[in-house]
């Protein structure tokens, strides 16, 4: 059994199913330009329903200054090839709403099948319990379904389905699924599987 993640002890190398290792890590400022060429290398579908281009330096520079002011916590998966991928827990600034965080899971073409979405979305749920939060949830299209199938596996389960809700590139809409977790829930099931600390 690969090494638990859910301690927040960064950096540190964990298993995939593969065998291979990454290490997880915290975003940092000096991360900006492994970040862009990460960003830049993803088949164009991946970035077609992201919130913001990450190709772009500038919505990157923004997202550095969130990491810093506390407003998002990113871990990086990086091996010797470089970023692999990422997972973010961004948390939100309206009163009624701070104890749910949004989730946001990305793996690089060579890094998928691997487990890695998982051992991500695991770091990142030990980051929101550190927090304090009690709800996590994540959003994607319906035609994202190895994503919706990993999520489900996780525990998440579908909580609205907004109609047209995104447009592509091409202008083409898109329905938005919105899947939530019990944060502590999660934490138990990690422990039933015996993956809930050192």
């Amino acid at each position: 059994m690969s090494e638990p993640v859910a301690s927040l002890t960064f950096p540190r190398a964990v298993g995939l199913s593969d065998g291979a290792t990454v290490e997880l890590r915290l975003l940092t400022r000096a991360d900006r330009e492994a970040l862009l060429s990460f960003a830049r290398a993803l088949p164009e579908h991946d970035t077609l329903f992201l919130r913001v281009d990450i190709t772009d330096p500038a919505v990157v520079d923004e997202w550095l200054e969130n990491v810093e002011r506390d407003r998002t916590i990113t871990v990086l998966a990086a091996d010797e090839a470089g970023i692999a991928g990422y997972g973010s827990l961004h948390l939100s600034n309206a009163h009624w709403s701070r104890h749910v965080g949004e989730l946001r899971v990305i793996s690089g073409e060579r890094a998928r099948g691997r487990g890695l979405g998982r051992r991500l979305t695991e770091a990142v749920f030990a980051v929101a319990l550190e927090r304090g939060l009690e709800k996590m949830v994540a959003q994607m299209t319906l035609d994202q379904q190895p994503a919706i199938a990993t999520f489900e596996h996780l525990g998440f389960k579908p909580e609205a389905l907004l109609r047209d809700h995104v447009k592509d590139q091409a202008g083409k809409k898109h329905d938005l699924l919105v899947l939530s977790h019990d944060v502590a829930s999660f934490a138990a099931q990690l422990a039933a599987y015996g993956r809930g600390g050192e």
